[in-house]
């Protein structure tokens, strides 16, 4: 489990992640990056595992870092190229917009994605769930369409690999912050089988305008 950094724009966020077993590198990465537009929430899973996953995945993270404010399409495009002949990865990514006050998402392959919408007051909260393509992102890259999602303060974004369990977004404390979310996640949901990693943000709202 790994405490993440609070971010300095738009979201509240944290991190927990488990290598597979007899495994020294994970192939499950992410990343969080701010930039003057809102923040862009990535999740890559590097294929199988081990230390080509891991390399595959890393290729990916620095490729989404560098082009950070680039459209999601353009940003599954650019690892595309970048990971060619390599193991690939699947992945899902979300740019948060200050300005929009909306969410932009895309995927390719089984990074599930999931806004859950409210503050947490309400008994019922509603799901949306990101519509991911088949793929690999490296060698098979489909047609992707990215999905927008308004926001309102308090909306939370699960972002979760194969290794953790379908549900792993039902019967939490919603009241928690993100970093205990994520390793109460990890804590009950992990498959214990494989690399895992899940991610877990809160949209504060909007803090102003942007460029």
């Amino acid at each position: 489990m790994r405490e993440a950094p609070a971010d300095a724009t738009v979201i509240d966020w944290g991190v927990a992640a488990l290598t597979s077993p007899g495994e020294r590198q994970s192939g499950d990465l992410h990343l969080v990056k701010g930039v003057p537009a809102g923040t862009l929430v990535a999740v890559v899973d590097g294929l199988g595992h081990g230390a080509e996953a891991a390399a595959a995945a890393r290729t990916a993270v620095t490729t989404l870092e560098e082009h950070a404010g680039e459209s999601v399409i353009a940003l599954l495009q650019r690892c595309h190229v970048a990971l060619k002949g390599s193991r690939g990865v699947v992945m899902s990514l979300a740019f948060l917009d200050q300005r929009a006050r909306s969410l932009t998402w895309a995927g390719v392959g089984n990074v599930e994605g999931v806004v859950l919408r409210g503050d947490g007051r309400s008994a019922a909260r509603e799901r949306i769930g990101l519509v991911a393509r088949g793929g690999i992102v490296g060698s098979e890259l489909p047609l992707v369409r990215p999905q927008e999602v308004g926001l309102v303060a308090g909306d939370l974004l699960f972002f979760a690999t194969d290794g953790i369990r379908e549900g792993f977004h039902e019967g939490f404390p919603a009241d928690a912050s993100p970093q205990h979310l994520a390793d109460h996640i990890l804590a009950n949901h992990g498959k214990g089988t494989d690399d895992a990693l899940v991610l877990v943000a809160r949209y504060r709202g909007a803090t102003g305008t942007s460029r």
